[in-house]
């Protein structure tokens, strides 16, 4: 699959007294071109709901680079940079581009999926492994080798 990109109109909102980015302003981007991507690609919000699952984070980290203002253009890119093969397990990274490319910051997240009646962590079904399958991929790749747990 092609890159992922969102252009983000930052908002005045999302500006803090320094007169740049707040920092929580790139966490909510980042979930916004998430859900975007999946809702594009057939994983909306109802799907998820008949599917009883959601996707759940357990880490969530911003490097900064380059300041972010108001009247900066910005691109949001989304690549997956792991995942386990039934894609049970993955990570995402969100890099915030600048007008001229510049690596402004990125966001990476690791996430799994919950079955939201049981609330336990769940394999997904065929559809979104799919999905998931043809998520743009970066140059450094690598899939998630999950040890068996010894009993």
């Amino acid at each position: 699959m092609a890159t992922f990109s969102l252009p983000i109109q930052i908002r005045w909102a999302d500006i803090d007294q320094n007169r740049h980015l707040r920092h929580s302003a790139y966490y909510d981007y980042g979930a916004m071109a998430r859900m975007i991507f999946l809702s594009e690609h057939g994983i909306t919000t109802q799907k998820l709901e008949s599917l009883k699952i959601g996707p759940i984070l357990f880490r969530e980290e911003a490097v900064f680079k380059r300041e972010i203002t108001l009247d900066d253009k910005l691109t949001l890119d989304v690549e997956l940079i792991k995942a386990s093969k039934d894609f049970s397990r993955w990570s995402l990274r969100h890099n915030f581009l600048k007008h001229d490319n510049a690596l402004a910051a990125n966001v990476t997240v690791e996430g799994a999926w919950l079955d939201l009646e049981k609330r336990k962590l769940v394999t997904p079904d065929e559809f979104v492994q799919s999905i998931f399958n043809e998520f743009p991929r970066a140059a450094s790749f690598e899939w998630i080798i999950r040890e068996e747990k010894k009993v």
